[in-house]
Formats: C-alpha cells, structure tokens, sequence
C-alpha cells in the first residue's frame, strides 16, 4: 500500500533501521538461492563448501577446510550437508541412514532461520525417508515416507551434521553413511535408498586461499534494501501477530517503488544500520545472553519467533544455529578480566573435574580470527573436544585447554593448545545434544585465564 500520509525523513530513517534489523536473515537466505539457481548440480563453492541446486543437496565427506568463506563459525567436529528446499520446486525427500551410535542431526530452518522438523540422534529419528513440503502443498502422500515436514516460506536451508572423530580410521568408517545421505524432489522417490559417492563432487570456483584475511560472503547489500524489503514481504508470510509489521514495512516497500526520494532514503536508512546496528550484533559479546565469566549463550537458536534482535545477531555472526535442545552455543571475546582475548598472549581454560560440558552427543571448543573464521597454522588445528583422543588430562582428572600465545614446547601442553592469529580472536563452545544443566543454565563454561 501507499502511504496515506506523508513519510518524514526521519520516520523514513528511524523504521527504515527497524525494517533491515527484521528482514536481515530473510534477505540472507533469499540471496543464497540466487546462486544455488546457477548451479548444474551438486558441487563444492570456491572448491570448497558443499552447495547444490534447489531440491537437491551436496555432502562433504571430511571436515570443512580453513578457506571456507561463505558461512561464518564453520566448525570441525562434523561432516556437513547443505541444500535448499523451494516452495516452487514442491516438495523433497530426505533420505537418512542408519547411523547406529554415531551422532547425526539434519537442520532444516525456513528463511527465517526457525526449524521447523526434529530430525537427528536426540529424537531418536529411524532410518528412512522423509518429506520436506510448502505448507500449501496438497498432494498424496507416498507410501514409505516417514514423517512430513512443513515449511511456509519460499525457500528452506537443510544441513546434515554427521559427527567425524579426527582420525583416518574413522574418516574412512563414515564414508558409507555419508553416501546414503541424499535429497531430491519427491517425483523421483521411488522407496529405494539412494547412493552417492560424494568424494567426486565438482567445483564451482576456487578459494581465495586459507591465508586470506576476508570475512564472510556479503549476502545482504543495503544498497538494495527497497527492492529486497518488497521481495522477502511477499515470500514470508506473517505469523499471527506480525500483521502490523508486516503493514507498516509494505508502507515503506511500496512506497519506495514509486518515490525516488524514498527509495534513497531508505536505502541509505539500511547502510546506516548495516555499518552500526547490524554490525555490532557480530560480536559475540553483544550476543544472547551472559552466563557468567564473560561468555554468553542463545537460549531460543532456530526458535526465534518474533525475537527479531536474536534472530539478526545470530545471522550476522554465526548463521544456520541448531535448536537448544540439539546443540548449545556458548560465545567468548573476553578473558577473565574482561579484556579482548589477544593471540599474542596465552590464555588457560581449565575444566575441574566432572566439569566437562554435559553431553549425550560430544562437545568442541573452537579458535576463530575477528571475522569469525579459522586461523590457518602449521597444525591444522582449529577446534580440540571429543573428537580428539590424545588431549592430556591432568593427574587430578582437569582438563586445561590452552589459546594463544608462543607454540607450547611441552608435548602434553602442545596437544591441548589452540593456535591463535596475532591480535584479537574468538572461542566458541558448542554442546550437541546438551544435558538439561546446559539448558537450564546450571552449567556454564570456566573463565578464560591469561596465563
């Protein structure tokens, strides 16, 4: 609709701000399908993250390499999956297999970033296949089809994470599960479970290398705010109670169509907001909420509702977050006494005993740089937890991970040390399948100490 009464410049600026807060993540995700559409098949992005077009899905079979730029706070713990439903498409078929022991949990967020299935270890999910549908769509549900999900926006990210101990042992055990996993629209379903061999994917361009010093692929441009704001209001509809949202940006939308001067100042309305109040949500800091000794958690991860703040935070800052119940997030830029951890200094975390994150599934702790990615450096190493086996434990049964600083001499401080860049970093806790002390807020990680 258009206005009925004059917008201000400064109601322009003050809900412009307000409008790019809300459709941040919904513009994110719009704009990944714009380069999915491109794709011939499943493949690996820059040679390296997994990516296939609409309906379908691409797997890697080992950890996701350093260079990865796409997708902020990648992790080494899994071997992931990434795929994109689309209501145009119609519906798809996920295909599980049987993972016996070993933890495994499918994403699948609207564009919103909300999850809208329980797929995974934790829901004690069996083999089999399994239906993504529009909420709109109407047909026959075929025979052998497990569950039915539903989504109501125009498109849906889906992410298999499969846990990966670090050994070649186990990176050559997981191979057969990994090809099992498959996505695909439901005309081709034919009750079989399909195979692919996702060590022979194709690539769609090379990485810039894993020295690079970038921060993640710029998928919201506020220069085109006008036009992306109008879109993702026709592509996601509103929840029950968003209606006057949903009415007061359509004013803004649709009357930027047809003004100039409203559409600039819109526009720039969205730039300001991307430089200040968006950026400063990367920061882990500023995200969640604090739990002590200076780290911060999100309580509501993929079940945002209309917690429009949050939902924005953790796009900007670490994308594609599971549900609480899945995995728990914990988020650290300071040190014990409040400084910005600084990799030129090293710091301790200790673990007393029996104060190991409380998980049914396993738990990691990794290193980023300040654009919220891996440091490269000689040992390849970004994360330590449950994958690893040769951490040292103290003859008191502590665990003391170490960050930062000049590379340990000590052969037992050296396996637990995480190497740093040379200025500021970031550690992130995560917790698959986390214990209700995790939940409930009972349990929260040691200080980070300067050593």
């Amino acid at each position: 609709m258009t206005a009925a009464f004059t917008l201000t410049d400064d109601y322009i600026d003050a809900f412009g701000a307000a409008a790019y807060l809300w459709a941040w993540p919904l513009i994110n995700i719009r704009n990944r399908r714009t380069v999915m559409d491109q794709l011939p098949a499943p493949g690996l992005l820059q040679g390296i993250a997994p990516a296939a077009p609409p309906g379908r899905i691409a797997m890697l079979h080992d950890y996701v390499e350093p260079a990865e730029r796409l997708v902020a706070c990648p992790n080494q713990d899994v071997a992931y999956g990434f795929g994109m439903a689309a209501a145009d498409i119609g519906p798809v078929v996920i295909q599980v297999p049987d993972f016996g022991e070993r933890f495994w949990v499918y994403q699948a967020v609207d564009q919103r970033t909300d999850s809208f299935i329980q797929l995974g270890a934790m829901y004690d999910s069996a083999p089999g296949h399994y239906l993504l549908a529009p909420a709109s769509w109407d047909g026959a549900v075929p025979d052998g089809i497990a569950s039915v999900f539903r989504y109501d926006t125009a498109v849906a990210i889906v992410i298999p994470r499969v846990f990966l101990n670090d050994t070649a042992e186990d990176r050559a055990a997981i191979l057969p599960l990994l090809s099992q996993i498959s996505m695909y629209p439901l005309e081709e379903y034919d009750g079989t479970m399909k195979s692919t061999d996702w060590t022979a994917l194709p690539q769609y361009g090379k990485a810039a290398g894993a020295n690079a010093d970038e921060a993640e692929t710029r998928w919201v441009d506020p220069t085109r705010f006008a036009d992306d704001l109008a879109r993702v209001l026709d592509e996601v509809p509103p929840r029950p109670g968003e209606e006057a949202v949903y009415a007061t940006y359509r004013q803004l939308a649709d009357t930027a169509a047809t003004d100039g001067h409203v559409r600039e100042r819109l526009n720039a309305a969205a730039g300001a907001a991307d430089g200040g109040l968006v950026a400063g949500l990367f920061q882990f800091r500023n995200n969640g909420v604090p739990v002590g000794n200076h780290w911060s958690t999100v309580r509501n991860g993929a079940r945002f509702g209309d917690d429009y703040l949050a939902r924005t935070a953790m796009a900007k800052a670490n994308i594609f977050v599971n549900a609480p119940n899945e995995t728990g997030y914990f988020y650290q830029d300071l040190d014990a006494d409040g400084n910005r951890l600084d990799g030129r200094r090293r710091y301790a975390i200790t673990f007393p005993v029996g104060g190991l994150p409380p998980v049914r599934g396993f738990w990691s702790l990794t290193l980023y740089n300040e654009h919220h990615f891996f440091h490269a450096n000689d040992l390849s190493r970004y994360s330590l937890g449950t994958k690893n086996t040769t951490l040292t434990v103290a003859p008191d049964g502590s665990l003391t991970l170490l960050a930062g600083g000049i590379r340990p001499e000590n052969a037992a401080e050296l396996a637990n040390w995480l190497p740093a860049p040379d200025g500021p970093f970031s550690l992130y806790l995560r917790a698959y399948w986390p214990e209700d002390a995790i939940r409930d807020g009972s349990w929260a990680p040691p200080s980070v100490s300067l050593q």
